[in-house]
C-alpha cells in the first residue's frame, strides 16, 4: 500500500484535519491534475469529472475533503470501467 493509498484510506475514515499537500499527493497518485495559480485555492481536475476548487487553508474543512473523495471515487470508477 502506497503512502497516497494510506492517506486516502485515512481520509475516508476521518475527513477532518487534512492539509492541501495531502490532497495533492492523493490526486497525483490517481492521475488528477491540480493547479494553484497564485491564489488561495487549488483546483483539482480530470478530463472525466467536473473540476473541484478547494481553499488551501489548514485545516481543510471536512466538506471539501468529502467532495475531493467523491472526485477520486469518480475517477477510480471511470478507470475500472475503461477497457484495457
Amino acid at each position: 500500500m502506497t503512502k497516497a493509498e494510506k492517506l486516502l484510506s485515512k481520509m475516508r475514515a476521518n475527513p477532518r484535519d487534512w492539509s492541501i499537500d495531502d490532497l495533492k499527493a492523493v490526486a497525483a497518485r490517481h492521475g488528477i491534475d491540480w493547479r494553484q495559480p497564485g491564489t488561495s485555492h487549488v483546483t483539482f481536475s480530470h478530463p472525466k469529472v467536473q473540476p473541484l476548487s478547494v481553499p488551501a487553508h489548514k485545516p481543510i474543512k471536512p466538506i471539501y475533503v468529502t467532495k475531493f473523495l467523491a472526485l477520486v471515487e469518480a475517477v477510480e470508477h471511470d478507470e475500472d470501467a475503461s477497457p484495457v
